[in-house]
């Protein structure tokens, strides 16, 4: 009587489903023995879900010290390194290029990195760019006979749509968890620089970042990125990079190779009860223009303190968080389209992404955590900084994400003012992330 029960509830569940979820070749209702079953959908999209290896620096090869030969006799060190090997796991996105996504954290560090498709083929991997704020990376392998996924709306999710999370935790191989979506535009997770994750109940376990988190039409609409539980553990409550901004990043990382993000000049808050009645608007949800600096492409484009943006580029905006992260993919010098109001009145505004103001300082002192940047003590706006004065590309500094023109403002939220503070407060145990300023947005990077 149970099994029979539990058999309606699945039918109808999804039933409920438009014929079309399904796409093309997939029956709207799937069943083998009068059971409903999942097993079609995951034939066709289980292939472009792929495991990465990657082998990463040890801890002895970041150490200046200790990578000169003398100095790893003298204090009895081995003469070869322990080679430490992560393993995560990645989308193929792109058949003809072979073009994987994954995330920036899987990759982070890492030496060498090796692709191994579901039919258990092996492939070196290139990394064509990673961005620490969104957390996502861009690799590139060659081979043929690749499944790709397609690019879900991840803009059309709803809560409570149905979601597969498709990955390969703890190195087991390939693992499928399903669930729904639970909440959108999460944020404040002090996770990455620009949140706005989806969140799901379906497992997602350790391994299982940069996977794929798809739809019943099988649709890629996120990377699995993030959980939060007990000692690393699932406890419902995992995170995804929403498809839409990680096809973005690509785009960037295959053009330039790196997000070059640009900024508006404004700073903002979220729209609250008692800020809309102060400002006489009527909206319940939106973002509110605290600040626009002199100059920049806000003030030209007529957008005043008080404005309260309602959509971008025709998108609802229910945060500054959610706002922060849709500016953050969009490249300099590209506009976008904003529904304002002011007072009463509403209108359409125009904003082209200004170029973020190159930053110069004579000279650069190096810091031995950050290998391959340069610093120097700046003030901005009475308040004294460390600027990333240069970056060399491929190194460990470029890697965590760190960019030319970078305001570190702090560590682990704590102030540094001078490239000494920053150097000491890199020296302590524990994780430690940067507090960066790039153009109008805050990134948090992890470098520990």
């Amino acid at each position: 009587m149970r099994d029979s029960i539990l058999k309606v509830v699945l039918v109808c569940a999804l039933a409920v489903l438009p014929g079309a979820a399904w796409g093309g070749a997939i029956p709207a209702l799937a069943t083998r023995d009068g059971v409903p079953t999942l097993a079609p959908l995951l034939e066709t999209v289980t292939p472009a879900v792929v495991n990465i290896s990657v082998l990463q620096r040890s801890p002895d090869e970041q150490n200046p010290l200790l990578r000169d030969p003398f100095f790893r006799r003298f204090f009895g060190l081995p003469e070869g390194s322990q080679q430490q090997i992560a393993a995560g796991s990645g989308v193929v996105v792109d058949a003809e290029h072979g073009y994987v996504l994954t995330n920036h954290h899987v990759i982070q560090d890492a030496r060498q990195i090796v692709v191994a498709l579901k039919d258990n083929r092996r492939f070196p991997a290139r990394l064509v760019g990673s961005d620490a704020g969104t957390d996502v990376a861009l690799l590139k392998i060659e081979a043929k006979n690749l499944t790709a996924l397609r690019f879900g709306d991840s803009d059309d999710l709803q809560v409570g749509d149905f979601v597969l999370a498709i990955g390969n935790p703890f190195g087991l191989g390939q693992t499928v968890t399903s669930g729904i979506v639970s909440a959108l535009g999460r944020s404040g997770l002090n996770i990455e620089g620009y949140e706005n994750f989806i969140q799901t109940d379906a497992s997602i376990n350790p391994g299982n970042s940069g996977g794929a988190l798809v739809n019943l039409r099988g649709e890629l609409v996120g990377i699995n990125t993030a959980i939060i539980g007990p000692a690393g553990g699932n406890v419902g409550i995992g995170f995804a990079v929403p498809a839409n901004m990680a096809r973005a990043v690509m785009s960037q990382l295959i053009r330039f190779g790196e997000v070059r993000r640009g900024r508006l000049g404004i700073s903002t808050q979220d729209l609250t009860p008692a800020l809309a009645a102060s400002l006489g608007v009527r909206a319940r949800q939106g973002v509110v223009v605290a600040d626009v600096q002199a100059g920049s492409t806000a003030a030209a484009a007529g957008l005043r303190k008080g404005d309260v943006v309602v959509a971008l580029n025709g998108r609802p905006m229910r945060s500054s968080a959610e706002m922060r992260a849709l500016l953050g993919v969009t490249p300099a010098g590209e506009s976008v389209e904003m529904r304002v109001l002011r007072g009463t009145e509403e209108r359409s505004v125009r904003v082209r992404i200004g170029e973020i103001a190159a930053r110069h300082a004579a000279g650069g002192e190096t810091i031995a955590a950050l290998a391959g940047a340069t610093f120097a003590g700046v003030e901005r706006e009475g308040e004294k900084a460390v600027l990333v004065t240069g970056v060399q590309a491929e190194t460990q500094a470029f890697q965590y994400g760190l960019r030319p023109g970078d305001l570190v403002l702090g560590v682990n939220r704590r102030r540094v003012r001078s490239v000494a503070e920053l150097a000491q407060a890199l020296r302590g145990p524990g994780q430690v992330s940067l507090n960066v300023l790039r153009g109008d947005f805050l990134l948090a990077i992890a470098i520990r």
